[in-house]
């Protein structure tokens, strides 16, 4: 892929650019898209292109940018375009607090978690249609904080495999309650093919940017190599960045439920998923207080 001449011709080269995501390490399949930043400090949305047979997601960002949770996004970019080497100030600042970045990253993951598992238990009372779709953000937004605190990127197509190399330690004992209660245990072809459909529709519908060509790739490439564990990990990943997106106004439209049925492969068992946000939110508060006490 000729980064350069892809610049070129989509017109950025009078801003800085860099490359990110799993294609600046070396753990990346051949069919990874290529996330290329342009910090020209708009806010428009994440546009996804086709070139030289790889997918290219085109994102905005600003050189001002304070919030961690974006911040470790750039930890580790490549430099494609900076005349005024601004960029590379920014990344070098973002370097000099690494650590930082990735602590404070966890801690709102970590924060986030335990909010869904409360809006779990309050939909079970009020016997909500999405308790359980809170309940499966709320493993996702675990396992940000548990990788996050392994100084590593959140990435949904190589997460689950990075979750299993981690060393043993305290923290990472959590990954078993990431595991429990996500349920990828439960993954069959058959199943996977019908969260997949689910997962392609609600993309479309809160994204409309073509990224459900690039689910459709990954999903064929886990099956293709019998990764089937990682795939309903990644399709669930993707279904709850997308339910976050929405999550302000999900009450509202509750036909979303029946997309959300099939694409989180929710539990229906009121006790079954009161018992996971408990053992989740268990999990979150034993994390916070290691690091209360380090």
């Amino acid at each position: 892929m000729d980064l350069k001449k892809l610049i070129e011709e989509q017109s950025l080269t009078n801003f800085p650019v860099g490359l990110g995501g799993c294609r600046t390490t070396n753990s990346f399949f051949d069919s990874c898209e290529y996330d290329i930043t342009v910090f020209d400090g708009k806010s428009e949305p994440t546009k996804i292109t086709f070139n030289d047979d790889c997918f290219i997601k085109i994102h905005h960002g600003s050189l001002k940018e304070t919030k961690s949770d974006i911040l470790v996004k750039y930890d580790g970019m490549q430099i494609l375009n900076d005349e005024s080497w601004e960029l590379r100030m920014f990344l070098s600042k973002i370097k000099e607090k690494r650590l930082i970045l990735y602590r404070d990253f966890a801690k709102n993951r970590l924060f986030d978690s335990l909010f869904c598992c409360e809006k779990t238990k309050e939909g079970i009372k009020n016997l909500n249609a999405f308790s359980s779709c809170w309940q499966i953000c709320a493993s996702y937004f675990l396992a940000d904080a548990i990788c996050s605190l392994n100084l590593y990127r959140p990435n949904p197509t190589h997460m689950l495999d990075m979750l299993r190399k981690f060393e043993k330690n305290q923290i990472n004992e959590q990954i078993s309650i990431v595991t429990q209660t996500v349920g990828i245990e439960r993954a069959t072809q058959s199943l996977l093919e019908r969260i997949l459909k689910s997962t392609i529709g609600f993309s479309d519908l809160v994204e409309n940017n073509n990224h459900s060509k690039i689910i459709q790739q990954k999903y064929d490439l886990f099956v293709k190599n019998s990764m089937l564990s990682d795939c309903y990990f990644y399709l669930g990943y993707i279904n709850k960045e997308n339910f976050v997106k929405i999550k302000d106004k999900i009450d509202s439209q509750p036909d979303l439920i029946h997309i959300l049925r099939v694409a989180f492969d929710i539990e229906a068992d009121s006790n079954l998923l009161e018992h996971q946000a408990k053992l989740i939110q268990k999990s979150c508060n034993a994390i916070l207080s290691l690091l209360s006490s380090a």
